[in-house]
């Protein structure tokens, strides 16, 4: 099988983030793979040990991405792919899938994996918008795959509950969390990610133009959330209470 995972780098979930002039200061701070993405690689493995072939990890990003290629690799993935946008003037979900569909147009494949959403941009979008680009078949939000012949059965998550669905190959599905435990990077595996193949490619690789993946949104403003007040206890009989947690929750809160 030709199985790829398409991932992204993002902080680490623990880092605080920081803004200064209405941009995310990245000096000195923690990255990693897209958590759900850890999911996808883990899934493209297993697939690959039960069925055979080839995993091929692909991110776009700058050169610094290729720390977390390399942790992929690690885990068991046979290849990665580091796709430059380094020219690519304010890019985002549309400029992502259209540098991933040049590049996927040129490939044989059976399946791509990728997470359910990222956790910086959380929008979701990448992997829905490569699939119709390519003309495939995909399902998000994907807890179980089970590969038959040209056919998978899987299992999506739709807001507590389950879904069956059967589909022909090629696929792209996005992992959700509970489709596996994915696996820590050995020491072997990091020993031996060294000299695994990682190429490099840019827009000119892949016939493209900045024009063509330029971005079609725009970040009017990026800041914090407000710091959360301290909560209210109320005091006083029962009664006392519900009366003033209504009175506050149409007074302070206006919810009711």
């Amino acid at each position: 099988m030709n199985i790829y995972v398409i991932l992204k780098r993002t902080f680490d979930t623990e880092e605080k983030i920081q803004i200064e002039d209405g941009k995310i200061l990245e000096d000195g701070a923690e990255f990693i793979i897209n958590p759900y993405d850890e999911y996808a690689v883990e899934e493209a493995i297993q697939l690959r040990e039960e069925h055979g072939g080839e995993v091929t990890v692909v991110t776009v990003g700058n050169d610094e991405g290729e720390k977390e290629l390399r942790t992929a690799l690690a885990m068991g993935a046979d290849k990665a792919v580091l796709i430059e946008d380094e020219d690519v003037e304010d890019g985002d979900a549309f400029s992502t899938q259209a540098i991933l569909a040049a590049y996927f147009k040129e490939q044989e494949v059976d399946i791509i994996l990728g997470g359910n959403v990222a956790v910086d941009g959380g929008s979701g979008q990448v992997g829905p918008r490569l699939a119709e680009k390519l003309d495939i078949n995909h399902v998000t939000s994907v807890i179980k795959i089970e590969i038959q012949n040209d056919k998978a059965v899987v299992e999506k998550d739709v807001e507590g509950d389950k879904e069956l669905i059967e589909v022909s190959l090629p696929l792209l599905v996005t992992a959700q969390q509970g489709l596996n435990e994915p696996r820590y990077p050995s020491l072997p595996g990091i020993m031996k990610a060294k000299k695994k193949p990682l190429d490099t490619l840019d827009l000119d690789d892949l016939d493209l133009d900045e024009e063509d993946v330029e971005g079609k949104t725009k970040t009017v403003d990026l800041y914090l959330p407000p710091e959360k007040e301290a909560g209210k206890i109320l005091e006083g009989e029962i009664d006392d209470q519900v009366k003033e947690l209504v009175s506050l929750l149409k007074t302070e809160a206006k919810v009711i």
